[in-house]
């Protein structure tokens, strides 16, 4: 397996993961909407914790944020399928044209890194003190997901090393 095969691997491997999720949120609304609302209630953050003021315990609100973050998370499933695509087209074009058709999986990888990075452990994490809870403490799985496709984007723009011209 050449180097663009095993990228474009790991793009559309992303790819199935946040369709999966986008999948799972959708047909499974309730279960991770009761992660939204009780992350942004905070009602399992540390008893007596000064930052108690910062809790949103609206269920408009709360919908609407979740349904924001399908919306995000399904925005990212479609550059990093299309991206995927684009990259597998390319495996064997030219440096210039594999670079130009990294662009989709570059946008959908940057779009899954801010969600996990932004939405996840900044908002999540730290303003609303999801590392408080035990039962409702998604870092874990943010922090993972935000590597994994930190990981990829290096990946992706790894120079190619191209052989040696024969000196004879």
């Amino acid at each position: 397996m050449n180097l663009r095969v095993a990228i474009t691997s790991f793009v559309a491997s992303c790819a199935l993961y946040m369709l999966l999720v986008v999948f799972n949120n959708i047909t499974d609304y309730g279960s991770n909407f009761d992660f939204v609302k009780h992350v942004f209630a905070m009602d399992t953050t540390f008893p007596g914790n000064e930052g108690m003021w910062r809790a949103i315990t609206s269920p408009v609100l709360h919908h609407a944020a979740y349904v924001s973050i399908i919306t995000w998370e399904a925005s990212c499933a479609f550059f990093l399928t299309f991206g995927a695509w684009r990259l597998w087209q390319a495996r064997a074009a030219t440096t210039a044209v594999w670079s130009l058709a990294r662009a989709h999986a570059t946008t959908g990888l940057a779009l899954g890194i801010l969600l996990w990075l932004l939405a996840f452990i900044t908002v999540g994490g730290e303003w609303f003190l999801m590392w408080q809870s035990s039962k409702w403490n998604g870092l874990g799985p943010a922090t993972r997901m935000f590597t994994i496709m930190g990981v990829v984007l290096v990946l992706l723009y790894l120079p190619e090393n191209k052989p040696a011209a024969d000196s004879k």
